[in-house]
């Protein structure tokens, strides 16, 4: 029997705009679509959700006729790119937004962990929490009281959990909000890559128990991660998403393989600069240069493990500005993150004007000979991404690359850190 069907479902978003500008259309849209159950009247052609290539429409199909099937007891995985569309198909899924066009028919209690904080109110503590995810699940608070004990063991948060949440940690509230949702007996668990904010022996607790919710309990499990090992420990099948349209389903070993390979093949050689997509209007990028040069390919060979990295453009008012860079392995699991801003809070502050950025960064000290692909963006530091791009650099280290001794300037170089 299937626990949840999707059916012809796409999800379209106007670029830039929240709603459709004016009351009247709003009207007229709910009133053709629930009341004369018509298509929505102001849906309109619109691109494909690539954002390596630049929007030649105001509006972009986040999903497109997605049709696939999970049969009850079922552990998938949902895998793609960045931009590929997973986070959007779980937040239909989980009724956080509704889909243009298809239908979704899910059986069961929809336990969902889309991000950090999911569900919680920052400030109620933790107690409270927990009987007000209860609640709206539908249980008891007679079986809520059953479960509490249990809860706030699996998370580890017993010291404080009479504390306001809004003092806990990202990842103390990753480990509450993973235990509330698995353990409110749901009969359909949603898990974004959220579990990446969590330490590795909470991640290693939390894929146990959603092994156990599965296989023990025949609940329904979907799971999304760049982490391919923990998706392969996980799920016995996989759906990969590209441009928000399915790609591929099939068995989980499969699915990664078809993934990380046309992932690692992806980049053709070509101008860095032209795979990098400003997100605002008020930004224009004029160059991308990687020690010195405008590719998107580069080898370092022993001793060498720097990157110069300049970003140039204009921006049209007043912000703060950060670069951030992710580096990735050949099987697209995150290994670093360097930001300025997280490092000793710094930041460019541009005011109408020309601006450059540059970071000197050194790889981290312990990789191997190798492919990596790092992805680089400005970013508002802490509010929002002024760019978007998707492993839009690869790095090759070759030459029996070895860091011991290599003398280390810690004033000039930033490191790449998690």
């Amino acid at each position: 029997m299937n626990a949840i069907e999707f059916e012809n479902i796409s999800k379209q978003y106007k670029l830039g705009y929240i709603s459709s500008k004016t009351l009247s259309q709003d009207l007229n849209r709910w009133w053709a679509m629930h009341v004369l159950r018509k298509e929505d009247p102001m849906l309109k052609i619109g691109s494909v959700n690539n954002r390596a290539e630049k929007a030649d429409s105001d509006y972009v199909w986040a999903l497109r006729d997605i049709t696939f099937n999970i049969e009850q007891g079922d552990v998938v995985g949902i895998i793609g790119k960045n931009g590929a569309g997973k986070s959007t198909l779980l937040k239909l899924l989980s009724r956080v937004t509704a889909p243009t066009t298809g239908e979704i028919r899910a059986r069961g209690r929809i336990a969902s962990l889309l991000e950090v904080g999911t569900g919680f109110h920052l400030e109620l503590t933790g107690r409270e929490n927990i009987y007000m995810n209860g609640s709206i699940m539908g249980m008891t608070k007679a079986e809520i009281k059953r479960k509490f004990d249990e809860i706030v063991d699996f998370a580890g948060v017993e010291r404080y959990v009479d504390t306001p949440v809004k003092r806990y940690s990202s990842g103390m509230l990753v480990r509450l909000g993973f235990a509330v949702a698995a353990h409110l007996d749901p009969e359909i668990l949603v898990v974004d890559e959220v579990l990446a904010v969590g330490d590795a022996e909470f991640q290693k607790k939390a894929i146990g128990k959603m092994q156990d919710v599965s296989k023990g309990e025949g609940r329904t499990v979907l799971f999304v991660s760049h982490n391919m090992a923990s998706i392969r420990a996980l799920c016995k099948h996989g759906v990969l998403l590209r441009d928000g349209m399915v790609a591929a389903t099939g068995g989980i070993g499969e699915i990664v393989d078809l993934y990380t390979k046309n992932n690692n093949a992806f980049i053709a050689k070509g101008k860095i600069s032209d795979k990098i997509m400003s997100l605002t209007t008020d930004l224009v990028i004029n160059e991308v240069l990687v020690n010195g040069l405008d590719t998107n390919e580069v080898e370092l060979i022993y001793p060498s493990r720097d990157l110069q990295i300049q970003v140039s453009g204009h921006y049209a008012g007043k912000i703060n500005m950060d670069m951030e860079v992710l580096i990735y392995d050949d099987n697209d699991v995150l290994i670093s993150k360097f930001a300025r801003s997280l490092k000793d809070g710094k930041t460019e502050i541009v005011n109408d004007s020309d601006f450059l950025i540059t970071r000197n960064i050194r790889f981290p000290d312990g990789l191997t000979d190798g492919v990596y692909y790092l992805q680089i963006d400005l970013t508002h530091p802490k509010i929002s991404y002024l760019t978007r791009s998707n492993g839009m650099l690869k790095v090759t280290l070759s030459a029996n690359y070895t860091p011991q001794g290599i003398p280390v300037d810690r004033k000039t170089f930033g490191y790449f850190c998690i």
